[in-house]
């Protein structure tokens, strides 16, 4: 047994480095928290296809725009998607830095048998 009684001491160092700070705790929850929605995983999974606006967002998960819109500005908000304006038209994809190959994998397997 090393020092604290752990059985891999090198294991135990390991995975303490890849916690995150307080502030990345922070982060992880608000993100988590903004997309543990059914609706917003639907979004999600969408957007990982392709860069939509609100209403087609809307026809897509089979919403009214202005629910869909609601749940865009959560997920805007917590920093999951971004809009941007072309035209007059809005559209959002994901954020930098969230993964749609992860999101895609976490997404369909919240609906697997």
């Amino acid at each position: 047994m090393g020092k604290n009684g752990a059985l891999d001491p090198r294991g135990v160092e390991a995975a303490a480095q890849a916690m995150p700070d307080p502030a990345g705790e922070e982060r992880i929850a608000k993100k988590l928290e903004s997309v543990c929605s059914p609706v917003r995983v639907k979004i999600l999974r969408a957007l990982a296809q392709s860069e939509l606006a609100a209403g087609d967002l809307a026809i897509v998960i089979g919403r009214s725009a202005s629910a869909t819109s609601q749940h865009l500005r959560v997920l805007r908000d917590s920093g999951v998607v971004v809009s941007m304006r072309r035209g007059n038209v809005v559209r959002y994809k994901l954020a930098n830095g969230i993964s749609s190959d992860v999101l895609a994998t976490f997404a369909m397997g919240l609906d697997a048998a």
